[in-house]
């Protein structure tokens, strides 16, 4: 048995987003092809054609932005056959679109993305993710940074409270060569240089593989959680930026993906740890005596 973890990010160039997510996305691999298959049928369900083929891969930036939301209210709710037919015309029309058309592809945006998450938790799929404040300290040293160290650290104790024999396979969107190679480096340091790494190297691969996001359907999934986490997903007295509303059932969907693991921690044996953690400060010790 193998799980993929499929990761991406949101909030990156740190602007507009108050959070820098890094989020994943796991599958076990026999359910792969379906999962991608039920999505397919989805996609096809929503707007009468393959959506990424003519359009681009599909994006929570694109599919949940508040033009999107405001589109989607113009009217009241288009039944799915007839909000099929005028999605499908108003991806074909360009700038033709008529109200309707316009209104009934933002209601299949949204009723996408929502059987997606539906169809995630259908086939037992686990959301991790990395929070990160847009403000946050950010390391100088050349290691793996905390954001990924963490995410990873959740999905190890995912896997290994499934037996030890179950092994993890890291999936990135594509990065520019020279980022891939220090990711790439950063990994194999710290799965095979660190204590703690090679523990978790026993069940998690440590070289990744890189793929298009634009032809790997499970990578648009991380996207969308990446994006409905950064804008939506709040814990109290944690994650204190405004939250928008209109995700709240995205983000609700969101969180029940997550994985709640146990571990000995503080002499507690009962010691919660979810697969979503909030990082302060991405500085390793290195770095912050440096700035001291």
């Amino acid at each position: 048995m193998a799980y993929f973890l499929f990761l991406d990010e949101s909030g990156g160039d740190r602007t507009e987003s108050p959070y820098e997510v890094l989020a994943g996305i796991a599958v076990e691999d026999r359910d792969v092809w379906n999962l991608i298959d039920a999505m397919k049928n989805a996609e096809e369900r929503a707007f009468g054609v393959r959506y990424v083929r003519d359009h681009g891969e599909i994006k929570g930036k694109k599919f949940l932005k508040r033009k999107t939301f405001r589109h989607a209210a113009q009217m009241p709710p288009i039944n799915e056959e007839e909000r099929r037919t005028l999605a499908r015309a108003c991806l074909a029309s360009g700038g033709t679109a008529t109200r309707p058309q316009i209104t009934a592809l933002a209601q299949a945006k949204l009723a996408y993305v929502r059987e997606v998450f539906e169809l995630c938790a259908r086939f037992h799929c686990r959301a991790f993710a990395s929070i990160v404040d847009r403000d946050s300290p950010r390391p100088v040293a050349p290691v793996l940074r905390k954001d990924y160290a963490f995410l990873f650290e959740r999905f190890f104790y995912f896997l290994e409270d499934r037996g030890t024999t179950v092994q993890g396979a890291v999936v990135f969107d594509e990065l520019e060569r020279s980022q891939a190679n220090i990711l790439i480096g950063q990994m194999e340091e710290y799965f095979l240089r660190t204590v703690r790494g090679r523990t978790r190297s026993r069940q998690i691969i440590p070289e990744p593989f890189f793929v298009h996001s634009d032809l790997t359907s499970l990578i648009q999934v991380a996207d969308l959680v990446a994006y409905v986490v950064a804008w939506a997903f709040r814990i109290p007295e944690v994650l204190l930026a405004p939250a928008r509303d209109e995700l709240a059932t995205y983000a609700a969907q969101v969180a029940s993906l997550r994985y709640r693991a146990k571990r000995e921690i503080l002499a507690n044996p009962e010691f919660v740890i979810w697969s979503f953690a909030v990082i302060e400060d991405l500085r390793g010790g290195e770095d912050r005596e440096a700035s001291a």
